[in-house]
């Protein structure tokens, strides 16, 4: 049953985490300053100084660090979570693959920030995109709110599927904005991840396992593909815990949301904090008689394929929204594989990239609906004649 009662608090992106980890209660928290993941960071530094929380907070020299803390930790049986951001998600890569090569359920919130070089502090999707092959599944939230229930989400799900699950907000934007966010009863969420269990720790001296070995071409394939398997069956699992999220939260998730895409003809296909500003655009475009619709990717890892098949096999033409520079791809890193996936549709919608909002570069609704009228005229021709775009960068 969902709650009756609801708490309403106006937070920051990076608060909404921090209080989200507050309630979970990890075990173990590694973790490096990075701007503009600090501020999380220190929020949840607070609760522990202040009592409020039960966790070992280990306070290391750099991301790397962090990760391979959290990896013992998480080897060891602990619940173990962590937050970082652009340069130090890079730092921390060698580490990611061990993480989730050895099947380890830690959680990380990704505050989203440009790579250098140039220097830049602001948000864009260049981080996490670039890990995205890294055996780690992704979730993305629009806003605050969803920060909050998907950082809960994930600790279920990592715990379920033995993955590690970082959890996206756009820095800055969603990371420094103030929301009003509904929270969840701390024994409720207490109630909802439970205890960890793991059947394998490497601390249990009872039963000794080995972890971390040196495997070379007699099972390294074998064990790649075990852990692929898991990351491909993992979407049933992410709906399950959303289901029963929406049981306690009132609130749904699933690995795709559409929103007025059922009788909609152009379609922008996004994630992120972008998606809130598209709902604006769509409902200004429906009043001047386009029928705009948005596809909002919640779940880019696994990649949910079939539900986007279903929802863009019917239409006539479709934009897809790259927060990240695909460096000449075939587009950037969302929309090669949104346009392989619609690849075997006999009917395949026509579809065209937009790179935008590099740097943390603003996209206001007119920005949005431009995208819109460009596909009204794409849909008009019967042809992309361009389909690699740049969206508010000087000429």
């Amino acid at each position: 049953m969902a709650q009756k009662t609801k708490e309403l608090m106006a937070l920051t992106g990076n608060e909404a985490a921090a209080y989200a980890m507050k309630q979970i209660n990890p075990d173990v928290v590694a973790a490096y300053p990075i701007t503009p993941q600090t501020e999380l960071m220190q929020t949840f530094a607070q609760y522990v100084a202040d009592g409020l929380v039960d966790t070992e907070l280990v306070a290391v020299e750099s991301e790397h660090s962090a990760m391979s803390a959290c990896v013992g930790a998480a080897a060891g049986g602990a619940r173990t979570m962590t937050a970082t951001s652009s340069q130090g998600l890079a730092l921390m890569w060698e580490v990611l693959y061990i993480a989730s090569g050895l099947r380890l359920p830690i959680v990380m919130s990704v505050v989203n920030r440009a790579l250098s070089a140039p220097i830049n502090i602001h948000g864009d999707h260049s981080d996490s995109m670039g890990a995205r092959d890294s055996g780690w599944i992704q979730l993305w939230s629009e806003n605050a709110q969803e920060v909050y229930d998907n950082l809960i989400q994930a600790v279920r799900i990592a715990e379920e599927v033995f993955l590690p699950v970082m959890v996206n907000l756009d820095g800055f934007i969603i990371s420094h904005g103030v929301e009003v966010v509904e929270t969840l009863p701390d024994d409720t969420v207490k109630e909802f991840v439970g205890e960890r269990k793991s059947p394998y720790r490497l601390l249990d001296i009872d039963h000794p396992i080995t972890v971390g070995a040196l495997d070379l071409q007699d099972y390294y394939m074998e064990h790649k593909r075990s852990q692929a398997e898991a990351m491909r069956t993992a979407m049933p699992t992410i709906l399950k815990v959303g289901k029963e999220f929406e049981g306690i939260a009132g609130r749904n998730y699933e690995a795709v949301e559409n929103y007025r895409l059922e009788d909609a003809e152009l379609v922008v296909v996004a994630l992120g904090s972008t998606c809130g500003t598209a709902k604006d655009a769509i409902d200004e475009l429906r009043e001047e008689g386009i029928e705009a619709g948005l596809l909002k990717i919640r779940v880019f890892r696994p990649f949910p394929w079939e539900e986007i098949k279903s929802a863009l096999g019917s239409k006539k033409a479709v934009a897809v929204m790259d927060r990240a520079e695909g460096m000449s791809a075939v587009g950037g890193p969302l929309f090669h594989e949104i346009r392989s996936c619609l690849y075997d549709l006999t009917n395949r919608p026509l579809t065209v990239n937009y790179i935008y909002g590099l740097g943390g570069r603003d996209v206001a609704i007119e920005d949005i609906k431009k995208v819109f009228y460009d596909l009204v005229s794409i849909a008009k021709l019967g042809k992309v004649e361009d389909f690699y775009r740049y969206l508010g960068v000087r000429e």
